[in-house]
Protein backbone atom coordinates (compact mmCIF):
# COMPACT_ATOMS: atom_id res chain seq x y z
CA UNK A 1 0.00 0.00 0.00
CA UNK A 2 2.65 2.15 0.83
CA UNK A 3 4.56 2.07 -2.21
CA UNK A 4 0.93 2.65 -3.97
CA UNK A 5 0.24 6.01 -2.03
CA UNK A 6 4.21 7.09 -3.04
CA UNK A 7 3.68 6.22 -6.38
CA UNK A 8 0.19 8.60 -6.95
CA UNK A 9 1.75 11.36 -4.99
CA UNK A 10 4.74 11.79 -7.29
CA UNK A 11 2.33 10.70 -10.59
CA UNK A 12 -0.83 12.89 -9.32
CA UNK A 13 0.90 15.46 -7.42
CA UNK A 14 -1.65 17.93 -5.60
CA UNK A 15 -4.92 16.08 -7.05
CA UNK A 16 -3.31 12.45 -6.13
CA UNK A 17 -2.86 14.31 -2.32
CA UNK A 18 -6.43 15.17 -2.45
CA UNK A 19 -7.87 11.64 -3.62
CA UNK A 20 -5.85 10.11 -0.86
CA UNK A 21 -7.01 12.02 1.88
CA UNK A 22 -10.36 11.62 0.28
CA UNK A 23 -10.52 7.87 0.57
CA UNK A 24 -8.02 8.11 4.09
CA UNK A 25 -11.90 9.72 5.48
CA UNK A 26 -13.68 6.74 3.97
CA UNK A 27 -11.27 3.58 4.74
CA UNK A 28 -9.34 4.66 7.49
CA UNK A 29 -6.48 1.97 6.89
CA UNK A 30 -5.56 4.00 4.61
CA UNK A 31 -3.91 6.15 6.90
CA UNK A 32 -3.26 10.53 6.73
CA UNK A 33 -0.27 9.38 9.05
CA UNK A 34 1.65 8.15 6.19
CA UNK A 35 0.05 9.97 3.34
CA UNK A 36 0.67 14.13 4.81
CA UNK A 37 4.52 13.20 5.54
CA UNK A 38 4.88 11.39 2.40
CA UNK A 39 3.65 14.33 0.28
CA UNK A 40 5.58 16.81 2.62
CA UNK A 41 8.65 14.64 1.76
CA UNK A 42 7.71 15.64 -2.13
CA UNK A 43 7.49 18.91 -0.96
CA UNK A 44 11.44 19.12 0.75
CA UNK A 45 12.48 17.01 -2.80
CA UNK A 46 11.31 20.63 -4.64
CA UNK A 47 8.74 18.69 -6.91
CA UNK A 48 5.59 20.01 -4.71
CA UNK A 49 4.86 23.34 -2.51
CA UNK A 50 4.90 23.01 1.10
CA UNK A 51 1.80 24.84 1.15
CA UNK A 52 0.24 23.60 -1.64
CA UNK A 53 0.55 19.92 -0.22
CA UNK A 54 -1.70 21.34 3.15
CA UNK A 55 -4.08 22.73 1.09
CA UNK A 56 -4.40 19.23 -0.78
CA UNK A 57 -4.85 17.64 2.28
CA UNK A 58 -7.38 19.77 4.11
CA UNK A 59 -9.69 19.76 0.84
CA UNK A 60 -9.29 16.01 0.67
CA UNK A 61 -9.71 15.25 4.21
CA UNK A 62 -12.77 17.77 4.05
CA UNK A 63 -14.46 16.17 0.95
CA UNK A 64 -14.41 12.69 3.24
CA UNK A 65 -15.89 14.78 6.25
CA UNK A 66 -18.28 16.49 3.85
CA UNK A 67 -19.33 12.47 2.43
CA UNK A 68 -19.68 11.30 6.23
CA UNK A 69 -21.89 15.27 7.17
CA UNK A 70 -24.29 14.10 4.06
CA UNK A 71 -24.97 10.47 5.57
CA UNK A 72 -26.10 11.30 9.06
CA UNK A 73 -28.10 14.32 7.47
CA UNK A 74 -29.23 11.93 5.78
CA UNK A 75 -29.81 9.09 8.19
CA UNK A 76 -31.39 11.93 11.00
CA UNK A 77 -31.87 11.77 14.37
CA UNK A 78 -35.41 10.76 14.08
CA UNK A 79 -34.73 7.14 11.54
CA UNK A 80 -32.09 7.16 14.38
CA UNK A 81 -34.41 6.74 17.15
CA UNK A 82 -36.51 4.01 15.15
CA UNK A 83 -33.72 2.00 14.85
CA UNK A 84 -32.56 2.50 18.47
CA UNK A 85 -36.34 1.22 19.57
CA UNK A 86 -35.42 -1.82 17.58
CA UNK A 87 -32.52 -2.83 17.58
CA UNK A 88 -31.10 -1.18 20.82
CA UNK A 89 -28.78 -3.81 21.68
CA UNK A 90 -26.82 -3.36 18.80
CA UNK A 91 -26.58 0.09 18.36
CA UNK A 92 -25.92 0.10 22.32
CA UNK A 93 -28.48 3.31 22.36
CA UNK A 94 -31.56 3.96 23.23
CA UNK A 95 -34.30 6.49 21.94
CA UNK A 96 -33.57 8.57 25.44
CA UNK A 97 -29.88 8.27 24.90
CA UNK A 98 -30.05 9.98 21.41
CA UNK A 99 -31.87 12.90 22.61
CA UNK A 100 -29.11 12.98 25.43
CA UNK A 101 -26.32 13.21 22.66
CA UNK A 102 -28.25 15.68 20.69
CA UNK A 103 -28.74 17.72 23.51
CA UNK A 104 -24.32 17.41 24.21
CA UNK A 105 -23.89 17.77 21.06
CA UNK A 106 -25.58 20.99 20.58
CA UNK A 107 -23.87 22.74 23.76
CA UNK A 108 -20.51 21.24 21.96
CA UNK A 109 -20.96 20.80 18.76
CA UNK A 110 -17.95 23.83 17.50
CA UNK A 111 -15.40 21.56 19.92
CA UNK A 112 -16.01 18.29 18.89
CA UNK A 113 -15.83 18.63 15.43
CA UNK A 114 -12.36 20.46 16.05
CA UNK A 115 -10.86 18.96 18.55
CA UNK A 116 -12.44 15.40 16.77
CA UNK A 117 -10.65 16.17 13.66
CA UNK A 118 -6.81 15.93 15.46
CA UNK A 119 -7.64 12.75 16.39
CA UNK A 120 -7.31 9.24 14.79
CA UNK A 121 -9.65 7.16 13.90
CA UNK A 122 -12.52 9.90 15.78
CA UNK A 123 -11.47 12.64 13.00
CA UNK A 124 -13.51 9.89 10.26
CA UNK A 125 -16.57 9.10 12.80
CA UNK A 126 -17.33 12.74 14.31
CA UNK A 127 -18.63 14.26 11.17
CA UNK A 128 -21.69 11.63 11.63
CA UNK A 129 -22.89 13.30 14.56
CA UNK A 130 -22.43 16.62 13.20
CA UNK A 131 -25.13 15.44 10.34
CA UNK A 132 -27.28 13.23 12.49
CA UNK A 133 -28.14 16.30 14.57
CA UNK A 134 -28.00 19.04 12.23
CA UNK A 135 -25.24 20.66 13.08
CA UNK A 136 -25.29 23.93 10.53
CA UNK A 137 -23.68 23.14 7.34
CA UNK A 138 -21.36 26.67 7.60
CA UNK A 139 -19.98 26.07 11.15
CA UNK A 140 -19.09 22.07 10.39
CA UNK A 141 -17.24 23.58 7.66
CA UNK A 142 -15.06 25.97 9.13
CA UNK A 143 -14.43 23.78 12.53
CA UNK A 144 -13.64 21.01 10.28
CA UNK A 145 -11.33 23.18 8.43
CA UNK A 146 -9.72 24.61 11.10
CA UNK A 147 -9.24 20.73 12.61
CA UNK A 148 -8.50 19.49 9.09
CA UNK A 149 -5.86 22.37 8.80
CA UNK A 150 -3.67 21.81 11.53
CA UNK A 151 -3.74 17.49 11.75
CA UNK A 152 -2.55 18.36 7.81
CA UNK A 153 0.10 20.79 8.26
CA UNK A 154 1.61 19.52 11.46
CA UNK A 155 1.97 16.21 9.44
CA UNK A 156 3.22 17.46 5.81
CA UNK A 157 5.81 20.07 7.62
CA UNK A 158 7.15 17.00 9.87
CA UNK A 159 7.52 14.71 6.50
CA UNK A 160 9.42 18.14 5.02
CA UNK A 161 11.60 19.05 7.95
CA UNK A 162 12.26 14.87 8.90
CA UNK A 163 13.34 14.04 5.22
CA UNK A 164 14.40 10.47 4.24
CA UNK A 165 13.31 9.80 7.79
CA UNK A 166 9.33 10.82 7.55
CA UNK A 167 8.14 7.17 8.05
CA UNK A 168 8.84 7.68 11.58
CA UNK A 169 6.04 10.09 11.94
CA UNK A 170 3.81 6.95 11.30
CA UNK A 171 5.79 4.59 13.49
CA UNK A 172 4.67 7.48 16.55
CA UNK A 173 0.97 7.82 15.69
CA UNK A 174 -0.13 4.93 14.56
CA UNK A 175 0.11 2.92 17.75
CA UNK A 176 -1.89 5.50 19.14
CA UNK A 177 -4.73 5.31 16.45
CA UNK A 178 -4.72 1.29 16.82
CA UNK A 179 -5.20 1.84 20.76
CA UNK A 180 -8.19 4.50 20.13
CA UNK A 181 -9.47 1.83 17.47
CA UNK A 182 -9.07 -1.05 20.00
CA UNK A 183 -10.69 1.00 23.11
CA UNK A 184 -13.75 1.75 21.06
CA UNK A 185 -14.25 -1.79 19.92
CA UNK A 186 -13.65 -3.39 23.24
CA UNK A 187 -16.08 -0.33 24.92
CA UNK A 188 -18.50 -1.71 22.12
CA UNK A 189 -18.88 -4.70 23.29
CA UNK A 190 -19.07 -4.61 26.39
CA UNK A 191 -22.01 -2.40 25.98
CA UNK A 192 -23.49 -4.99 23.96
CA UNK A 193 -23.00 -7.59 26.92
CA UNK A 194 -24.11 -5.51 29.52
CA UNK A 195 -26.92 -3.88 27.45
CA UNK A 196 -30.18 -5.63 29.22
CA UNK A 197 -28.17 -4.60 33.22
CA UNK A 198 -27.99 -1.18 32.09
CA UNK A 199 -31.17 -0.83 30.52
CA UNK A 200 -32.96 -2.01 33.27
CA UNK A 201 -30.52 0.05 36.09
CA UNK A 202 -31.91 3.28 33.56
CA UNK A 203 -35.10 2.72 33.89
CA UNK A 204 -35.17 2.22 37.81
CA UNK A 205 -33.35 5.46 38.30
CA UNK A 206 -31.26 6.56 40.90
CA UNK A 207 -33.57 5.28 43.57
CA UNK A 208 -34.72 1.23 41.66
Amino acid sequence: MFDWMIELIERGGYLGIVALMFLENLFPPIPSELIMPSAGFQASQGSLSLAGVMLAGTAGSLCGALFWYAVGRYAGENRLKRWASRHGRWLTLTPEDVDRADDWFDRHNAAAVFFGRLLPTIRTLISIPAGLFEMPPGPFLLYSALGTGLWSAALATAGYLLGDNYKAVAGYLNPVANVILGAMVLLYLYRVVTWGRERGRRERGPSG
